[in-house]
């Protein structure tokens, strides 16, 4: 259902239709051959951007994510960005807890395959025993529970002003320059 949901969404033909399924389903193995794997590496502090366009609004943020918070909701984030930053385009908030969600993905694909990796290698093992994070997340964390976060998102004071969400509405002469640009550079 969600292949033929995607295929209509996306205007495709019908015929697309089995290399849309066979995607999601080669996708959900890559996901499964990681269940029960142990990811844990430590205190984990990552810098999560957003450089998005959707619509009319374009959105730059950064901020820093901590893996090991499972009370993390990419979705509640995006909700309260969207809402302190007043983006009334329902698309945008989606967008943002995807973007979100891809990152952390890829973090999460990461620290498997060092994990792998590092059982199989004697020198793996012992840096995994000697682990320290580095010491920007060490000051993430600690700032963290100075305030007692219970947020897995962090701006660093220092940082408000150079680290703040930038928002762009943009006109529809704006969007048709930047989708001819893309045209013209093959992104679309």
């Amino acid at each position: 259902m969600f292949a033929k949901r995607t295929v209509k969404d996306l205007k495709l033909a019908p015929g697309f239709l089995p290399q849309v399924v066979q995607s999601i389903q080669s996708q959900l193995a890559t996901f499964r051959s990681y269940e029960g794997q142990d990811m844990y590496v430590g205190d984990k502090i990552i810098p999560i951007k957003l450089d998005l366009q959707v619509n009319h609004t374009v959105i730059r943020d950064q901020f820093l994510w901590d893996l090991n918070n499972f009370d993390s909701d990419p979705e509640e984030f995006a909700r309260t960005l969207c809402k302190g930053l007043g983006i009334e385009d329902p698309e945008v908030e989606p967008a943002i807890a995807f973007a979100i969600r891809e990152q952390l993905y890829e973090i999460a694909i990461q620290n498997v395959t060092t994990a792998r990796e590092n059982r199989i290698s004697k020198k793996g093992r012992q840096a995994a025993e000697h682990f320290t994070p580095s010491k920007a997340s060490g000051a993430a964390l600690d700032l963290m529970k100075l305030f007692s976060f219970r947020s897995s998102v962090v701006r660093k004071r220092k940082e408000w002003d150079y680290h703040k969400p930038v928002l762009d509405l943009l006109s529809n002469e704006d969007v048709d320059a930047l989708e001819a640009k893309e045209e013209r550079s093959g992104w679309i």
